[in-house]
């Protein structure tokens, strides 16, 4: 790889990593509130019975379909391989590296989606098994809809790596907000009057099209041809990088077959309410560590030999630090407001509430650590090695069946979450261990003062929710009512608190971001 030209003005790297990071964000912000638009409709149509239960299974399916045959791949081997052709200047070998990868993703995803097609009751019950008969039925019949979708998930995810290798963020940042935003359309205009959940199967299908869609316009400087060239260089190193992977990805979808298994067998409701739970975990976390994460890999991978590359990896961790722990305190003292504010009506009742409140409680559990692990394995991904997290992801599975198998049958649902936070807790620990001891320390680099200081604000801030919290319950209101002012007076509270706390404790990203906001803000 070319040296970077150090004489070009450019952001100093942590800027630089915020900035992109902020384009990444305003697409998450936008995805996790149109998440949290579909769950909430979902909620109000179908409550969180066996038939959200059997959708969820079913659309589960083409989600790791795509992510062991093109998901995986994005951020391990594609986005390295085609910035190196963009940093180069080499444009015309990048175009023909895409368009062999769009060629042949195209003939295999097709002839998985066929298989599947012909294979649906077999995969539903070796997914749900746990399920009743007519409940497994349900799920064959949503799958056989929701596979066709894995074809178009995964052309767009060729384009999301093409567009992040060219950092073209702003593209790939908004497809997941299309993506839920078709199954909130679809299931607002077909389903309150036709309550079969396999509009929702519809719903995902059109959102997966409309993720392509969305991102050829910002190609359209791309000269595609179809072309199938399996000798080329460049297709051998991605499947380099990616095989370890792969092997890794195969065994995490085991396990979370597994999850799904055992978790049939704990009540019809229980992947339902792990549903509404995980939704509102993915929101700091798409919020946050994944745009930190997805807007450092290409910095990361252009500096891989450069001393800089373990500073600019600890930028993003602190930055994760400082708005991940906030976000955890937040939702363990809010958890029940929330859920009963976005979910709590239709045929989601009060005994979903408690349930799914609980449930995210646990989940918590492993939040930070699934925060930090992010942005470590991009690292990795980053210095083209992608072996090592493929084998700690085969170890975080032993460490979720250790939990599992022995808590699943006391505990039910709440034991495979406690199994869900052990897993990716002893992933996190192995990744430090394994980035110490092949690329270097990050002591020094303030992450332990940034964790310090950032769980003193949470704490505070934490209290000051709490108290908020019972001022409000003492107001004349129920229902609806108390929830949002409980959830806007709580989480505004939180914000303030926890800003000028950080302020007070001299916590440098928070006065970065801050700055960088106030720039932003005063060019408008």
């Amino acid at each position: 790889m070319q040296p970077i030209d150090e004489s070009i003005s450019t952001p100093v790297p942590q800027e630089q990593i915020v900035r992109s990071a902020a384009i990444v964000s305003v697409g998450n912000i936008l995805s996790r509130i149109m998440g949290l638009a579909r769950e909430t409709v979902i909620a109000d149509l179908f409550g969180a019975g066996g038939a959200v239960s059997a959708y969820t299974a079913a659309a589960n399916v083409p989600i790791m379909l795509y992510d062991m045959l093109v998901g995986g791949m994005v951020t391990s081997a594609l986005v390295p391989t085609f910035s190196e052709y963009a940093v180069r200047g080499r444009r015309d070998e990048l175009w023909h590296v895409a368009s062999l990868l769009f060629t042949l993703t195209a003939f295999i995803l097709g002839g998985s989606v066929l298989l599947l097609e012909i294979g649906a009751p077999w995969v539903t019950r070796v997914l749900v098994g746990g399920f009743e008969e007519p409940l497994q039925v349900e799920t064959t019949r949503l799958l056989r809809i929701t596979v066709i979708s894995v074809f178009f998930l995964g052309l767009a995810g060729i384009a999301t790596a093409l567009c992040q290798s060219l950092q073209r963020f702003a593209p790939p940042a908004f497809t997941a907000v299309v993506f839920n935003a078709s199954i909130v359309i679809t299931a607002l205009l077909i389903g309150r009057r036709w309550r079969d959940v396999r509009v929702l199967a519809v719903g995902l299908v059109i959102g997966a099209t409309l993720q392509l869609v969305l991102q050829l316009p910002a190609l359209r400087d791309m000269r595609f041809r179809p072309v199938v060239d399996l000798r080329h260089p460049a297709l051998r190193r991605i499947m380099r990088l990616y095989l370890p992977v792969v092997l890794g990805l195969v065994i995490a979808q085991l396990g979370i077959v597994i999850d799904r298994n055992l978790a049939s067998q704990t009540g019809e409701s229980s992947i339902s309410w792990m549903r509404y739970a995980t939704t509102l975990i993915q929101f700091p976390l798409g919020l946050i560590s994944a745009a930190v994460a997805t807007a450092t890999l290409p910095t990361l991978a252009r500096r891989r030999d450069d001393e800089s590359f373990t500073a600019t990896l600890a930028d993003g961790l602190r930055l994760v630090l400082t708005l991940t722990i906030p976000a955890a305190v937040g939702l363990f003292v809010l958890a029940h407001p929330i859920v009963a504010l976005l979910f709590q009506h239709g045929d989601f009742d009060a005994y979903d509430t408690v349930w799914t409140a609980t449930a995210l409680r646990y989940y918590l559990i492993g939040l930070l650590c699934a925060a930090v692990d992010q942005p470590l394995v991009f690292a990795f991904y980053a210095r083209q090695d992608t072996l090592r997290p493929a084998l700690v992801g085969v170890l975080g599975v032993g460490f979720y069946l250790l939990v599992a198998l022995p808590t699943m049958r006391p505990l039910g649902m709440i034991g495979l979450i406690l199994a869900n936070g052990a897993q990716l807790g002893g992933h996190m620990v192995v990744m430090l261990w394994l980035f110490r001891r092949h690329v270097g320390s990050l002591r020094g680099y303030g992450i332990g003062q940034a964790l310090l200081k950032s769980s003193l604000a949470a704490t505070i801030m934490g209290g000051a929710v709490y108290g908020a919290t019972q001022v409000v319950a003492t107001l004349p209101t129920a229902g609806i009512v108390r929830w949002s002012l409980t959830v806007v007076v709580g989480g505004g509270v939180g914000m303030l608190v926890y800003w000028l706390a950080c302020s007070l404790l001299g916590v440098r990203e928070v006065t970065m971001v801050r700055s960088l906001l106030t720039r932003v803000m005063g060019k408008h």
